[in-house]
């Protein structure tokens, strides 16, 4: 087994783990975008989830620049990850400045952040979609073959994991987890600015002090962010 098939290998065990007393859906997605990150080749991935009523909400993104295209497309109801979950196909676009008439507001915000392709991946199982997840590249690119099968598989994987969570738990306990997981990441987001003036880093370099932080004490993300956000913790470059 090479490198590359290792890393492959590795990825579909940890997504895969998801029955745990402590499952933590926002450090999961977080984990699903870096290793699409990882293993495809592509700038950056961010991913929408739908709540109970359908409605897409970011969850998670690999960068700064991926999160803010993935709640544009939340808030506007327009991109490809909106039509990859509303379709439940993937939805390809190698160019960008040549989809300018298919999603106006996306498109613009997208080449102003740098890229020049995106691929949407629905997540989903048969005929339930759960949500979408983005891949970014600062090039045009053509998306096909191993790498699109790769990336749809760990797509699916991820979605059995979640439905399968879900499984264990009535609809009203789903229901308070998405909410809370939405919740925490407005808490995430606050955190990621404190630490970033504080410490005079970027957003993406603050997120990754905060998890690692979290990760090395065996606390939860949110519960990191929280005590960040209210003053109770004080992370430094060292840590």
């Amino acid at each position: 087994m090479n490198s590359s098939d290792r890393r492959v290998w590795q990825a579909f065990v940890q997504l895969a783990d998801t029955l745990t007393a402590d499952f933590d859906v926002i450090d999961f997605l977080h984990t699903l975008a870096q290793h699409c990150v990882d293993l495809l080749g592509v700038s950056a991935c961010g991913i929408l989830l739908a709540d109970h009523t359908g409605r897409l909400n970011l969850v998670a993104a690999s960068t700064e620049q991926a999160r803010l295209l993935e709640l544009s497309q939340a808030q506007m109801d327009e991109g490809p990850c909106v039509d990859a979950y509303r379709t439940r196909a993937p939805v390809s676009c190698p160019d960008l400045a040549a989809a300018r008439d298919r999603w106006p507001v996306f498109t613009g915000a997208a080449l102003s952040a740098g890229f020049g392709a995106v691929h949407a991946l629905p997540m989903r199982l048969r005929e339930q979609a759960i949500g979408a997840l983005g891949l970014y590249s600062t090039e045009p690119t053509q998306r096909s073959g191993p790498s699109a099968e790769l990336g749809q598989a760990l797509a699916d994987v991820a979605t059995i994991g979640i439905l399968h969570e879900r499984a264990l738990r009535h609809q009203e306990v789903v229901t308070e987890q998405l909410q809370k997981a939405l919740h925490s990441r407005i808490t995430i987001e606050q955190a990621k600015g404190v630490v970033a003036e504080r410490l005079h880093v970027s957003i993406d370099d603050a997120f990754t002090l905060i998890r690692a932080y979290a990760r090395d004490h065996n606390l939860k993300l949110a519960d990191t962010a929280r005590a960040i956000t209210e003053g109770e913790l004080h992370i430094t470059v060292l840590e």
